[in-house]
């Protein structure tokens, strides 16, 4: 009577298939859990920061219309309180976000003022076009 022999090696080596692609499946789960996080993460910061501007504009609501600057201008130089409001914001978006940028426009007849914040951010898709993100928050004061 003969007997059947290398069945257990076939089992295990199915085994060890579907165990490896069940750890892989659970590696790149993780490391998208991680990229959707920091996303997330660098979103939160610009919100704070867009609140942060806005906040210091209501204190100095006298001078809404100082505080409109264009998303690619300079930071401001001056020693008025707009000016230094403005320079100390682009150091902290700079300083929290990766190769950011920002830009108030504010009008002063209607106290509506909108904030746009850019930075970059790399992406699973491959395509330069989406490794910007955009933040922008229009609120009347």
């Amino acid at each position: 009577m003969r007997t059947q022999q290398g069945a257990g090696l076939i089992e295990v080596m199915v085994t060890a298939l579907i165990l490896g692609t069940s750890l892989l499946a659970l590696a790149a789960l993780q490391s998208k859990s991680l990229q959707y996080n920091h996303s997330a993460y660098l979103r939160s910061q610009a919100n704070i920061l867009a609140y942060d501007i806005l906040d210091r504009v209501r204190i100095n609501r006298r001078n809404v219309a100082s505080y409109s600057l264009a998303l690619d201008a300079d930071k401001p130089t001056g020693t008025s309180l707009a000016q230094t409001d403005m320079n100390e914001w682009l150091t902290n978006i700079e300083t929290m976000l990766p190769g950011a940028d920002g830009g108030v426009e504010c009008v002063a007849a209607t106290d509506f003022c909108t904030v746009t914040i850019q930075w970059a951010e790399q992406n699973s898709s491959g395509e330069a076009a989406e490794d910007e993100s955009e933040f922008v928050y229009s609120t009347r004061l």
